[in-house]
């Protein structure tokens, strides 16, 4: 589902990534690993169309994202795909259920649709109950499962997510990486997961190791 091809980055003189070449396949669940400085965020946010390569090519679902306009790459990004990061990012004046309704309703879904969506995703995530409270008073590991049900209110066909579990402690992150293997089971969602967490990225069906912006294993 996603090729990456000839994948080259700079900044300055210094080289970030050197010639990627990766296939990850609809369903699978993808770990990147390596030493900071490695090159794994920088190549997860051209997977996910928020930076741009200085050569090389990027398909999602058949599709050139680095060929199409800022405008189009910015609707394919909100359309096909979600993002889960370190910290949660959810909007303090929001509850849970309104977080995650606001993709859905920025890309034109209705109220009624976008809720529906939201409620379903919260249900599945165990925090049917707690869809009414904002994120000062939820705790880590809840406003770490609304950030996932945010990245899935529109259904995307990959969740690219940066250090997820970073910020958490060991029962949350326990709980949370059983989420990512759920979602795909139930859902058959694609995941992308650069970590430091070595016990996530053992569980990952395919674990990438980079080093000085190459693969290496």
């Amino acid at each position: 589902m996603i090729q990456i091809r000839d994948i080259k980055k700079s900044f300055g003189s210094l080289e970030v990534l050197s010639g990627i070449d990766l296939d990850i396949s609809r369903g699978e669940i993808v770990s990147i690993v390596g030493p900071s400085g490695a090159g794994k965020t920088t190549l997860l946010q051209i997977m996910g169309t928020l930076d741009k390569p200085d050569s090389g090519s990027v398909i999602i679902d058949g599709v050139d994202v680095m060929k199409l306009s800022d405008a189009r790459r910015s609707a394919f990004r909100g359309k096909h795909l979600g993002f889960v990061f370190q910290f949660h990012q959810l909007l303090p004046e929001f509850t849970a259920l309104e977080n995650v309704m606001m993709p859905a309703l920025i890309g034109g879904t209705s109220r009624k649709e976008a809720r529906l969506r939201a409620e379903e995703l919260l249900s599945f995530m165990g925090l049917s109950q707690r869809a009414s409270h904002k994120p000062s008073e939820l705790s880590g590991g809840e406003k770490q499962r609304v950030a996932v049900a945010r990245a899935l209110a529109r259904k995307p066909d990959v969740v690219f997510a940066d250090e997820p579990s970073g910020s958490l402690d060991s029962h949350n992150k326990e709980e949370l990486h059983r989420l990512f293997f759920d979602l795909r089971d139930h859902m058959g969602q694609t995941f992308v997961i650069v970590t430091h967490d070595e016990q996530l990225a053992d569980l990952a069906d395919r674990k990438i190791c980079m080093q000085d912006g190459k693969i290496v294993g």
